[in-house]
């Protein structure tokens, strides 16, 4: 019976653009895994969206001289772009400004308040008084009380990964040169965590089973060591969501960024179900217990993503749904089932830093290289369980040595060879006169879909597609064994074998190729004669609201509503089959191209 599968990506914040170690954190590997369990026949839901309010739109906004709307909709539709680009299938990708994100994070605010998990508190916040206003996290730097890191905002330092109490950080200083600084008592909600922490401590341990050991380790040693403690869940703002409440002096805050943002991930499904015309069926990942949720995200955020976002569904409980849809009688929310979370990965051995343009960057990347050459080094060099690097040289390397040498010339020769002298058709070979080796090789083919599945349902990306690259070289090595190409001038029946074997095995590594390898994966199925595709396509929709109009990037899926048939299976190809013309898959690079890339960087 097929499973109900929720791939949640994390959301872009909409004030930079997105490089490879933006996409190889969380937004490939989501669709690698999405597009395996398509082809396994389950029903999919892939969601997320720029991350569209906060202090770092409102400063890139500031330092652009646009009005922070105009600048959060020009990243948001370059991150489309991106998307469209490397083939990332969102279902819906939308953005948190948005009337249907507004009203999910407000009920979900009023859930949490009707529950007992938040309590008002005056506290003491950077106050800037030649600019007659409190500074948000991001507006004032300093250095960490913890690490010493002289570049730590007064919410969160990068270096350590630390959550940062305002009043503690050292020598702050407004990010925007607003004079002197000053500490101040300002009012605000907060989520009180501490209540929380035996239930998200159990959630935790429940999920160990499946969850990595980064991830896992790092937050029950985070509560072990410190504890959960009570989180502001509001800012002194003007850009961003609203506060329910009809009490005075709220005008001017808005919900916290890191509140309202994770909750995303419930309202992108709501939206697309709106949208589509599928009424309530964003249900049936929502609330439905057997419903397996994964939360793809960088190491920086897995504490948001494995504490406090658990904490805000626990404690929203089942008075979410009287809120959002006056369902007094429904069922809590369901729990992320896994939070895979990748480490960073670097550049030619220096952290990725945008202002020093030292960053591949995805939409430039693109006008040089096809996209599934950047997926596969991407996914090879994925920072699943340590920081990982991009080396332009290894690049160059990867490509030519494994993509188009092992992979893509096996399949190029095998299926030319068969167009020239089989008139453009597979080899009309009876499965009872295949030998044994014949035999031996589909079946080691055919074993592949279980350990690649299983490395696939693991999300251990990396090892999958290492896994399918040996497949495609054991096919290399019965050719070089069997040698169709000297047999066909002495025994053409003997060689037809042979091209019957490899085609059938090379349609099976197609399937188990695709999640990694889709675009050139989709031409392969082409040339091999099937006339429905292995998967569906992108398209993007203009949505309006009460907040005005903003863009969707949506995924149109193969099959009866949307779920292929069983694909994820060993070749049924069927002998005689026409093919069409065939054509190679990969393009070899010039080694001057690491040199030449080496040479972009910081200029």
């Amino acid at each position: 019976m097929p499973e109900n599968i929720l791939i949640a990506i994390a959301w872009p914040y909409a004030n930079a653009e997105i490089h490879v170690g933006n996409l190889t954190g969380s937004h490939l590997p989501g669709d690698i895994v999405a597009r395996y369990h398509r082809l396994k026949g389950n029903k999919v839901l892939v969601v997320s969206g720029t991350d569209s309010h906060g202090t770092p739109i409102v400063i890139a906004a500031e330092r652009e001289g646009k009005s922070v709307e105009e600048v959060y909709k020009k990243y948001h539709e370059s991150f489309i772009e991106v998307f469209k680009g490397y083939g990332i299938t969102y279902d819906m990708f939308t953005t948190t400004h948005s009337e249907n994100h507004f009203k999910v994070s407000q009920a979900m605010f009023l859930a949490l308040q009707k529950n007992g998990f938040l309590f008002k508190q005056f506290s003491k916040q950077w106050y800037s008084p030649s600019a007659n206003k409190f500074l948000p996290d991001r507006y004032v730097e300093g250095t960490c009380y913890i690490c010493g890191f002289e570049g730590a905002r007064s919410d969160q330092c990068d270096n350590c990964g630390n959550v940062l109490e305002p009043e503690k950080l050292k020598n702050p200083r407004a990010k925007t040169g607003d004079g002197q600084l000053e500490l101040r008592e300002t009012e605000h909600f907060y989520l009180d965590l501490s209540k929380l922490e035996p239930a998200v401590k159990k959630f935790l341990e429940e999920r160990a089973p499946h969850m990595r050991d980064t991830v896992i380790g790092e937050s029950l040693r985070k509560i072990e060591s410190e504890g959960l403690k009570p989180r502001s869940i509001t800012r002194d703002i003007e850009w961003g969501i609203p506060i329910p409440t009809d009490e005075p002096g709220w005008e001017t805050k808005k919900l916290y960024v890191w509140f309202e943002a994770v909750i995303g991930y419930l309202s992108a499904p709501i939206e697309w179900a709106q949208v589509a015309g599928e009424g309530e069926t964003w249900r049936e990942w929502w609330i439905n217990p057997a419903a397996k949720q994964l939360h793809f995200i960088g190491k920086d955020n897995i504490f948001f993503h494995t504490s406090q976002w658990p904490a805000e569904l626990m404690g929203a409980g089942s008075a979410f749904m009287e809120f959002f849809a006056g369902d007094a009688n429904a069922v809590p929310l369901t729990l992320p089932y896994d939070v895979p979370a990748n480490q960073f990965m670097n550049l030619e051995s220096q952290k990725i830093s945008g202002s020093r343009n030292w960053a591949v960057w995805c939409l430039d990347a693109l006008t040089r290289y096809d996209p599934d050459a950047l997926r596969y080094y991407l996914t090879v060099n994925m920072p699943e369980n340590k920081d990982s690097d991009w080396d332009w040289t290894e690049f160059v390397a990867r490509n030519n040595n494994e993509l188009v040498a092992t992979w893509g010339n096996l399949a190029n020769r095998v299926l030319s060879f068969c167009y020239k002298h089989w008139d453009g058709h597979v080899p009309n070979v009876a499965e009872s006169d295949l030998r044994d080796g014949d035999r031996e090789l589909l079946q080691t083919i055919a074993a592949g879909f279980d350990s690649v599945g299983a490395e696939l349902d693991a999300v251990r990306l990396r090892s999958a597609l290492g896994e399918t690259m040996k497949l495609a070289t054991a096919v290399n090595v019965y050719l070089d064994v069997n040698a169709p190409w000297s047999a066909v001038k002495t025994d053409k029946d003997g060689a037809a074998k042979t091209i019957y074997t490899a085609l059938r095995a090379i349609d099976s590594l197609k399937v188990m190729f695709s999640p990694f390898l889709p675009f050139t994966c989709e031409r392969l199925h082409g040339f091999l004669g099937y006339e429905s595709p292995v998967s569906g396509e992108q398209f993007t929709e203009d949505v309006t609201d009460s907040l005005g109009t903003h863009k969707v990037l949506r995924y149109r899926g193969v099959g009866r509503d949307g779920i292929p048939p069983y694909l994820w299976k060993p070749s049924e190809l069927k002998p005689g089959q026409k093919l069409n013309q065939p054509a190679p898959l990969f393009k070899k690079l010039e080694p001057s191209v690491a040199e030449e890339e080496r040479g972009r960087l910081g200029s």
